[in-house]
């Protein structure tokens, strides 16, 4: 490998510690998507470049626009693709890399009107796997016509893996929170009803029912109740 092809490995193994790092931050997923592809713009040279992430809505998958580092009005409005529609969505779908060397002339990208706007020519496109789950897909445009090498695909590809760590580990921490504040609300719940079993001389379903009613006539959640109940206990 030349010079010119040492330096390159360089950028990319830094880079890479760059989103690495990034990715055991404390930074909100936000941070760490614009983050991955500021990055990987900057090392490979693309003009732009664009992290889509599947969401589920009323159970049918879509992609939508995430992250990008540009700032071009036409690319960064709100845009969603069903699984399969357009090369973001046929690259989630098949779980495989796409490589275009003309964007205009590919029959499966739908957004060339953009394309010639922006001056968009060739495109990169690979999926986010985890788990062989497929979480997104990471674009990279050139401005120019251009074959990326296995360097660049390679490296593009290694981020794109890279974000969906962060993504399903995101995913991960908001659950176990989820899971820690029920079992945090169930025990407060159980507490409270036992003071109000005590109290009232009642047993646990009408103790239960009790709470119920004040949640709903107070239109506050059931945490939120027993929490009322078991602080005026700690007053008398």
């Amino acid at each position: 490998m030349d010079s010119k092809g040492a330096v390159s490995t360089d950028k990319y193994i830094k880079a890479l510690m760059d989103i690495s790092h990034a990715i055991n931050s404390d930074l909100y997923l936000e941070e760490i998507l614009k983050l991955i592809v500021m990055v990987t713009a900057q090392v490979t040279g693309v003009q732009i470049c664009s992290l889509w992430l599947i969401e589920e809505n009323d159970g049918r998958p879509r992609l939508r626009l995430k992250a990008t580092q540009t700032i071009e009005p036409a690319y960064v409005k709100d845009r969603v693709l069903n699984i399969s529609e357009g090369v973001v969505g046929y690259v989630a779908a098949e779980k495989l890399p796409l490589i275009i060397k003309d964007v205009l002339s590919e029959p499966r990208f739908k957004e060339k009107d953009m394309a010639r706007s922006l001056g968009l020519k060739s495109l990169a496109s690979v999926p986010l796997l985890h788990d062989e789950r497929v979480i997104g897909v990471l674009n990279c445009f050139t401005s120019e016509p251009h074959d990326f090498t296995d360097v660049e695909v390679n490296l593009i590809t290694t981020v794109a893996n890279q974000a969906a760590v962060a993504i399903y580990n995101s995913e991960l921490v908001i659950k176990t929170k989820v899971i820690q504040e029920e079992l945090e609300t169930r025990k407060l719940v159980e507490r409270a009803k036992e003071a109000m079993m005590q109290r009232s001389r009642i047993d646990a379903d009408e103790a239960y029912r009790r709470l119920q009613k004040k949640s709903m006539d107070s239109r506050k959640s059931m945490r939120s109740i027993a929490e009322a109940i078991l602080l005026s206990e700690e007053l008398y």
